[in-house]
């Protein structure tokens, strides 16, 4: 058996008063899961449960992203979460705030048997 890459869904999620970098990055999650119902596990013989799911998110500061937050999101799988640089800092004429813009990329694999 191998992992197959078989869902990619992208996500944009934004907190626009707070900068906090956790909570754009799970906004960016749940935008690119709500968008759908994943029956393929199902499709092929596998539950829900059996998915791996890697998630990647964008931020200006990464090391910022709380990624067990981000990852209790999703309600089943086995789940990693990734968060490198990206996103978008908007300061207000101010320069008193800042909105925060998030990025997702979530993959998911199934263990699919090889064909002979």
């Amino acid at each position: 058996m191998a992992l197959k890459r078989l869902i990619l869904e992208l996500g944009m999620g934004v907190d626009l008063t707070g900068a906090d970098y956790t909570k754009a990055a799970v906004k960016a999650v749940r935008d690119a899961l709500w968008h759908n119902s994943l029956t393929i596990a199902n499709a092929v013989g596998q539950t829900p449960h059996d998915m791996h799911i890697e998630a990647t998110v964008g931020v200006p500061k990464p090391e910022q992203v709380d990624k067990a937050a981000v990852a209790a999101v999703f309600p089943y799988g086995k789940v990693t979460v990734e968060a490198v640089e990206g996103g978008l800092e908007i300061m207000n004429d101010e320069g008193t705030n800042l909105t925060l813009m998030a990025n997702a990329a979530v993959v998911v694999y199934l263990d699919i048997p090889e064909k002979k």
